[in-house]
């Protein structure tokens, strides 16, 4: 039996019908659509520190602080890495196992079948493509203040353009067309800028820390519109308790919200087909990004809450730098302004990155247009790169896209669910592949990995459930309507070729 799985493109039919991890490995070899392996671990680590220290670090944390959690809100970035810490496990034995472009999708596809393939793969088209839009126009704000403008956006007629957003991801489009490697050394350049930033803020910092401020350290439950109706955390909504801002339900909210903060290392496991030797390499990159970032969002909140009272950071334009200014330290606020001009760079790269192989993988397999496979003379997706920075620029240019962590983050933390469940699936179905990576204590840290990323999925607003339900039902259309069929042309013809080349 074991012989025979390999020249399996399908593990059965309808809408279940499994890719087998043979066919998905065969499939990088096929000239029209092969990826050049670039990265090392190295490499991976960069883009995953280089994703995660950026729209988190330097807005998030302040915003959090002042309107969700208070000092709390470094408890809250320790419950949110627990997570993510869990699920990277489970990433790391998938991505070591199947080294292929897609991430959550392809293992999906791998354990669950097409349909529910499907369904992440739009979910991650909708996380990655929106993420990538609005991290575009925050990096435009932060290059009006360090030019000295109100921000970078012109009136054409009725409409509002935003040229710093369109000139930042059309430079990033050119990177990721010319190469993955390239983008990678720039990607380093920056991240080495902001990791100095991230230090230069914990180090002086720490000097105005005011002990005072730590008290209450989980600020009594306060009731408010931006958190009652269906802006409440679902978990709130249901047990009736009617607000999330503060108190015990706001810490557990400040959790879901600052989970954004750490989506990245899905990301890297979206590059495993350009990866040499992945099966070293991608638990390295997974783990050890998220352990280094971890550490620096930790000591950064710390100082943060500990130099002004929560209260100073209420609103949605407080940021990292708000802390200094209120500290008199002007200089040291320019510095961080200019920190995250850089890190919001190497953002929107590694989410635009992870768009585009999500699609690749998804358009090889048929689910979208396959033409939009094909990868050009320097081993990157060119196609769907350009669609990717056409759309995003649009998105990022002309919309006045508000922010939209969270429905970023439901989108990720579904991904994680399956994700988790799904490796102890292959592990019983395929127990025969090699595995560079195995999660520890199987199956007890999957298990903690979906409860965990499903609690903190209950705590994200009931607003971010309907609109998370609305476009999953979009997708559902979509899949019934043209991929389920476009997906049968392409497994019938690689059903045809493998059995040529059985012969």
């Amino acid at each position: 039996m074991t012989e025979d799985r390999p020249k399996k493109a399908l593990r059965t039919t309808g809408l279940f019908r499994t890719k087998s991890v043979e066919q998905s490995m065969k499939d990088t070899d096929e000239p029209d659509t092969k990826l050049r392996k670039d990265l090392t671990s190295w490499d991976l680590t960069v883009f995953g520190v280089a994703v995660v220290i950026g729209a988190g670090i330097f807005t998030l944390t302040a915003r959090t602080a002042g309107n969700v959690a208070g000092p709390s809100v470094s408890l809250a970035f320790l419950l949110a890495a627990v997570a993510c810490g869990l699920a990277a496990l489970c990433y790391a034995e998938f991505a070591s196992t199947v080294p292929v472009a897609g991430s959550a999708y392809t293992f999906s596809y791998a354990t669950f079948g097409e349909f529910v393939a499907w369904i992440i793969g739009w979910d991650l088209i909708l996380e990655f493509a929106l993420a990538s839009s609005v991290v575009a126009k925050g990096w435009s704000l932060y290059l009006g203040e360090v030019i000295g403008s109100a921000s970078p956006i012109v009136k054409i007629g009725s409409l509002d353009f935003d040229w710093g957003a369109l000139v930042i991801v059309l430079i990033i489009t050119v990177l990721l067309v010319s190469g993955t490697k390239l983008s990678s050394r720039v990607s380093l350049v920056v991240t080495a800028i902001k990791v100095a930033v991230v230090l230069l803020v914990v180090v002086v910092g720490a000097f105005y820390i005011k002990s005072e401020n730590y008290s209450p350290y989980i600020p009594p439950s306060q009731g408010g519109s931006t958190a009652e109706g269906i802006h409440q955390s679902l978990l709130s909504f249901v047990t009736g308790a009617g607000s999330s801002t503060f108190g015990w339900y706001g810490l557990l909210a400040a959790a879901s919200l600052v989970f954004f903060a750490f989506i990245g290392f899905d990301v890297v496991a979206t590059t495993a087909e350009e990866t040499r030797n992945p099966q070293k390499a991608l638990p390295r990159g997974i783990l050890g990004s998220l352990a280094i970032v971890t550490v620096l969002y930790v000591a950064v909140t710390l100082v943060l809450t500990g130099m002004v009272n929560y209260t100073e950071l209420a609103g949605d334009d407080s940021t990292l730098a708000t802390a200094f200014a209120l500290n008199g330290l002007d200089w040291a606020k320019n510095v961080i302004s200019f920190g995250a001009l850089a890190g919001l760079t190497t953002v929107v790269m590694v989410l635009m990155l992870g768009q585009t192989r999500v699609l690749f993988a998804m358009s090889r397999d048929g689910l979208v247009p396959h033409s939009l496979a094909r990868t050009g003379s320097r081993g990157t997706p060119v196609r769907i790169t350009l669609l990717v920075g056409g759309v995003v620029s649009v998105l990022a240019a002309f919309f006045p896209i508000g922010t939209l962590e969270e429905m970023v983050n439901i989108g990720t933390l579904f991904a994680f669910v399956l994700v988790s469940i799904g490796v102890v699936v292959l592990r019983r179905t395929r127990p025969d592949l090699p595995r560079g990576f195995k999660v520890p204590l199987m199956p007890l840290i999957p298990i903690l990995a979906v409860a965990s990323c499903v609690w903190l999925m209950v705590n994200l607003s009931v607003e971010t459930w309907i609109r998370f339900v609305v476009w999953m039902a979009i997708g559902v259309v979509i899949y019934f309507a043209y991929s389920r069929k476009n997906a049968d042309k392409t497994i019938r013809a690689r059903e045809a070729a493998n059995e040529r080349d059985s012969k």
